[in-house]
């Protein structure tokens, strides 16, 4: 089967610490992608992609396969009804003269599948929220979309 790629750069005027911590504080992943990020981001540990809307939903799954704080993450991700089919994600923070440089590269997709056809819309609008988050201090609305 054949396995496609997403991917998507965006600068942001921050620090690689406050990225870092956006991606992995479940705190500040409510602000801008309405759902906490859970885990103790170790190599091998899970994650859990969680509704904040206090139903405990838990909307995607994975593990974590590789940490390098404040630079680089990458982890597993799969539909929790299915983990046997199941993507990666690769979070890639870049210091630049204004700030840093995020590259998300989500990749062995499925080709035509419903997951790459969601986050083909969807990692635009996180991202861009993220990015808004940490240069205003306010979020997107993305229930807006």
């Amino acid at each position: 089967m054949t396995k496609e790629k997403f991917l998507y750069v965006t600068y942001i005027r921050s620090t690689q610490e406050k990225v870092w911590d956006a991606l992995i504080n479940p705190a500040v992943t409510q602000l801008y992608w309405n759902h906490h990020n859970v885990s103790d981001w170790k190599p091998g540990s899970v994650w859990n992609h969680q509704r904040c809307d206090g139903s405990g939903k838990i909307d995607i799954t994975g593990k974590v396969l590789e940490t390098s704080p404040p630079h680089r993450l990458v982890i597993s991700w799969a539909d929790p009804d299915d983990t046997s089919r199941f993507s990666r994600v690769t979070f890639e923070i870049e210091p630049t003269n204004q700030g840093v440089k995020l590259t998300v590269t989500h990749d062995e997709l499925e080709a035509g599948s419903s997951m790459l056809r969601g986050i083909s819309r969807g990692w635009p609008m996180v991202l861009s929220s993220l990015k808004t988050l940490l240069e205003t201090g306010n979020a997107i609305d993305l229930s807006k979309f």
